[in-house]
């Protein structure tokens, strides 16, 4: 388990998916993952929050996974979102997974039916028995009510081709009770941009980032800095950044960030699927400010 972990160590790309017309544009995702490979980003995540994935047919993302894994390599660590608040429908997209070629699936708390926590564990269990990929619980209440308490974390830590965790509450001393009771092999990756280099300090491996879209350099180098010790450093590079990283979430993710995205060229259009929409206009003069004070635009 720890020697397949390790691939996943680092900044990893929770990836946009751009729209033009009502279609996924394949020219500016391919334009993106460019940006990302030239900028030195460890990973990717297709078909995660990030991506919209609910307004995302099946076809698209066999699709968009096909280019990904293309442009980027066999041997690119490319995890795959499949998770779903139905069991039978997660454990089908996870075999999906494994036939299309992932490293790894991302198997979020299903959201909408609060299940008890030992529902939660009996879906975890059934989804990675029934997978040729490893899994990675992804743990976001701010999205699905329902939250992973650490006993449920750590029996399931414990679980054969359960390979680690997205934790993504924000909540540091949570994470710190997560660690304290999970095998030094079990992956912790963190699903929350603001605090992930105090994450890195309590010893997690890595991020799954909505940020590592746009800023992929400083947050792979950040990154850098963490595991080799330069912690004070990386700290106040980080601490330049934060004001971006915040606007990132003045409407919901991916929302700020897909226009940040068009603003700077990467994507050709802010297009988002109903029901969520672009921008609101009354933040593009502070974004654009920002983004011009870093140097991005």
């Amino acid at each position: 388990m720890q020697h397949s972990a390790t691939i996943f160590n680092g900044a990893i790309s929770a990836l946009v998916t751009p729209f033009n017309n009502g279609e996924v544009d394949y020219g500016s995702l391919e334009t993106l993952v460019g940006y990302q490979l030239q900028n030195g980003i460890s990973g990717f995540v297709v078909n995660g929050t990030t991506a919209e994935s609910p307004t995302l047919t099946s076809a698209e993302v066999s699709k968009i996974f096909s280019q990904v894994r293309s442009q980027a390599g066999a041997n690119f660590p490319i995890i795959l979102g499949t998770g779903s608040n139905s069991t039978a429908k997660t454990i089908e997209a996870t075999k999906k997974a494994s036939e299309m070629g992932a490293n790894a699936a991302l198997v979020v708390v299903p959201y909408y039916n609060k299940p008890p926590q030992r529902g939660l564990v009996e879906h975890f269990k059934a989804v990675a028995k029934n997978s040729d990929v490893p899994v990675i619980l992804y743990n976001v209440p701010g999205r699905t009510i329902t939250s992973m308490t650490v006993d449920t974390i750590a029996e399931l830590a414990e679980t054969k081709n359960i390979l680690g965790i997205k934790e993504a509450t924000g909540d540091i001393k949570f994470d710190q009770e997560i660690m304290n009771r999970v095998p030094k092999s079990f992956l912790m990756l963190s699903g929350d941009d603001p605090t992930y280099l105090e994450f890195l300090k309590l010893g997690g491996k890595g991020v799954i980032s909505v940020m590592s879209n746009i800023i992929t350099k400083e947050s792979a180098r950040w990154t850098q800095l963490m595991t080799t010790g330069k912690v004070a450093e990386a700290e106040a590079d980080f601490k330049k950044y934060l004001k971006l990283i915040g606007l990132m979430y003045c409407e919901a993710n991916p929302i700020p960030l897909k226009w940040m995205l068009y603003k700077k060229g990467i994507i050709k259009s802010p297009e988002m699927r109903l029901p969520l929409v672009a921008l609101d206009s009354k933040f593009h003069a502070e974004i654009t400010t920002e983004m011009q004070t870093l140097g991005l635009i």
